[in-house]
């Protein structure tokens, strides 16, 4: 199964090792896992994937927002409307549910059918989160 991760770290920077990990794990099971930065890539080659997986942290320790990111780069992939998709949010301060929430209020406004959702709490955690996809 093609998998796109978007990688919505709360500042613009590289990937972070959690969403690196994600990637692995999902790799290991025999998919093939393209992690997409929010921040510096464009969302129009999104459609080609057959399932979506974003993967964001809060902007801040008491906050539940998302970086502004989010939005621009799914409204640039057209044609998400039914596809299947993963919401994960890195545990990060106390108020990671209502991030979480936001995510997939977020990702269900494109169209995106969100069958999974979990907070990630470190890069192991996240490689084993990985490995059940598509099981």
């Amino acid at each position: 199964m093609r998998i796109a991760i978007i990688s919505v770290p709360a500042r613009r920077r590289a990937p972070p090792d959690y969403v690196v990990s994600l990637a692995k794990g999902m790799e290991s099971m025999g998919h093939r896992a393209d992690v997409v930065n929010a921040w510096t890539d464009d969302g129009f080659r999104l459609p080609g994937y057959e399932y979506i997986v974003v993967a964001a942290e809060p902007l801040s320790f008491f906050s539940g927002k998302l970086a502004e990111a989010l939005p621009k780069i799914l409204a640039a992939g057209s044609s998400l409307v039914g596809k299947k998709s993963a919401a994960f949010v890195k545990k990060n301060g106390l108020f990671t549910g209502r991030a979480l929430a936001n995510l997939m209020k977020a990702m269900e406004k494109e169209g995106l059918l969100v069958n999974w959702s979990d907070i990630l709490l470190n890069p192991p955690h996240a490689e084993a989160l990985g490995k059940r996809i598509g099981a």
